[in-house]
């Protein structure tokens, strides 16, 4: 019996995604997913999927977000990746922009509204928030993930030399790669070309999500925060980090 993990990352109103038979880890494959319930119906079926959206939406906002965002920003900080803000529930279900944040500044303490960046991938949020909802035993399979501290964590909890987009773009994909590489994930697959469709970095932080997969299927990956929190419907508030070297420094 085979174990496959899999690997997603938001992707021009898709999937970016990446498989990986843990037992037998020549076999592989990446590919564009329409849904993210495409990824979990596969002939695959991977046993457990990182993925970068995120999961557990409170009701309210209380001092600066999710306990995991908090948890993900102090650990990042003093490097150069962000972690957004995640409005209460009811923005993210909201049906438009202006909807959205004033249901945001009702229901969080101090008020915010939803930058426009996050707004734009409210879809993908819903997306999980209604699959995880709509079907319990996917909590078991589906995990929150977020690249950046994957590649830190991977990176020797130090920050990377060079940005994925912008001036420096080759370097900062290539130093991505070698992190991948060293992290243990096939030379081909992190070497392939990336699917029609798919982005560059948006393929490295599916492989970066698909790290994390590995680790949390093996029992390894670290919660952030130690416990995780839950939302009103029970949803696990966490981001999960590859194992590492250590705890991470925070």
């Amino acid at each position: 019996m085979t174990r496959w993990i899999a690997g997603l990352d938001g992707c021009r109103g898709a999937w970016a995604g990446t498989l990986l038979d843990l037992d037998d880890p020549g076999h592989y494959r990446a590919a564009l997913f329409a849904r993210v319930v495409d990824i979990l119906d596969a002939p695959e079926a991977p046993v457990c999927v990182g993925i970068d959206v995120p999961i557990g939406l409170p009701d309210v906002v209380e001092g600066g977000g999710r306990v995991a965002d908090r948890a993900a920003r102090a650990y990042l900080a003093g490097g150069r990746a962000s972690v957004f803000p995640v409005p209460p529930r009811a923005a993210i279900h909201a049906a438009s922009y202006e909807e959205a944040k004033a249901l945001s500044r009702a229901a969080s303490t101090p008020p915010f509204a939803p930058s426009i960046q996050c707004w734009n991938i409210t879809r993908s949020i819903r997306e999980v928030d209604d699959l995880l909802l709509s079907t319990p035993p996917l909590r078991q399979r589906v995990h929150e993930v977020h690249p950046e501290v994957a590649f830190r964590r991977l990176n020797g909890d130090r920050p990377l030399a060079f940005r994925k987009k912008g001036p420096g773009r080759q370097a900062g994909l290539e130093e991505r790669r070698a992190l991948l590489r060293e992290a243990g994930l096939p030379a081909p697959l992190v070497n392939a070309a990336r699917p029609r469709g798919v982005g560059a970095d948006d393929h490295l932080d599916a492989l970066a999500a698909l790290v994390v997969a590995r680790d949390i299927a093996l029992g390894r990956a670290i919660p952030m925060p130690d416990p995780p929190g839950r939302d009103g419907h029970g949803l696990p508030i966490v981001i999960w980090a590859p194992a590492g070297g250590g705890p991470i420094p925070c």
